[in-house]
């Protein structure tokens, strides 16, 4: 098993620690400092800016699994540059005079995000629901989505499009936001987010690549929960006061940060329980947080 992980920065660090037990792997950075913090991790790396360079071509002349961590551009028309520049070399794959480009590619993974779902005012939400958000952002992961899943189709390759919650885990975590005081408490009543440790997120995409699963399964936790309940919990580990509560309707946000309280929805996983066999070791932020402290002793 030989892994390239196409945008291996934060998730894809973890990601490809946990692929190096099963096998080779190397992750792409935009530039030479990315790729040395690879290093730094004991991860080899290589450049993927414009152009599939020699070491890239490399690369995918011998990768069985294809992880894509690089999200496609936000702006009309919609399009993931990303496939774009590597849809010549995976086309010739699949071409009567394959190259030896992408010739042994079992299994693509695309990590997306419930995003897509959009605003369910709060109601569970599922695989099967529609993708309804009218946030340009997550129409081009939509875009993306199908994308990837057209190149699939074509290459007969399974492609597990993975739609993940927020991101959490050592170095960005609400452990941390409360104890350099950097996080407001902003309330919105009946608000909700799924939240997914990146540990869990690393071992589900690999459950998902080696099973070679081909369908989009939502990676994330059990527990959709209000965020001021998060930053309580987090400030409680610490034994710090938690700080004043603000309303959702005064409070002065970026235009991005409102637009993410602009859509509420409770993300079931239960498909990736029962489709991977798989068990998450963080069901909710409250294991997720507490072992993120507990490692800091």
């Amino acid at each position: 098993m030989h892994t390239l992980i196409l945008g291996a920065g934060y998730s894809g660090r973890y990601i490809a620690g946990k692929a190096q037990e099963l096998g080779s792997v190397c992750g792409t950075r935009r530039t030479a400092e990315g790729v040395a913090e690879l290093t730094s991790h004991n991860l080899a790396g290589c450049i993927l800016d414009d152009e599939v360079s020699t070491a890239v071509a490399g690369q995918l002349s011998r990768v069985t699994h294809l992880l894509v961590s690089v999200p496609p551009q936000r702006q009309l028309p919609l399009h993931d540059p990303m496939l774009e520049l590597l849809r010549q070399p995976l086309a010739a794959s699949a071409g009567a005079q394959a190259s030896t480009l992408m010739e042994s590619l079992r299994w693509i993974g695309y990590l997306s995000t419930i995003g897509v779902y959009g605003n369910h005012d709060g109601d569970w939400v599922d695989e099967s629901t529609p993708c309804t958000s009218t946030q340009l952002r997550s129409k081009a992961r939509i875009a993306a989505e199908e994308a990837w899943q057209c190149l699939g189709r074509e290459l007969s390759v399974p492609v597990s499009v993975l739609r993940l919650s927020g991101i959490y885990g050592p170095g960005r975590n609400a452990v941390d936001d409360a104890r350099s005081g950097s996080r407001r408490m902003i309330v919105k009543p009946g608000q909700v987010f799924n939240r997914i440790h990146v540990q869990d997120l690393a071992r589900a995409t690999l459950a998902a690549a080696q099973q070679r699963y081909d369908g989009i399964l939502n990676i994330t936790d059990d527990e959709p929960a209000p965020p001021q309940d998060v930053i309580r919990y987090a400030h409680a580990l610490l034994g710090t006061p938690a700080p004043d509560a603000q309303p959702f309707a005064t409070a002065e946000l970026s235009s991005m940060a409102r637009s993410f309280y602009a859509e509420n929805k409770r993300v079931c996983n239960a498909l990736s329980k029962s489709a991977l066999g798989f068990r998450y070791q963080y069901p909710s932020y409250r294991e997720g947080l507490a072992s993120l402290m507990s490692s800091e002793v």
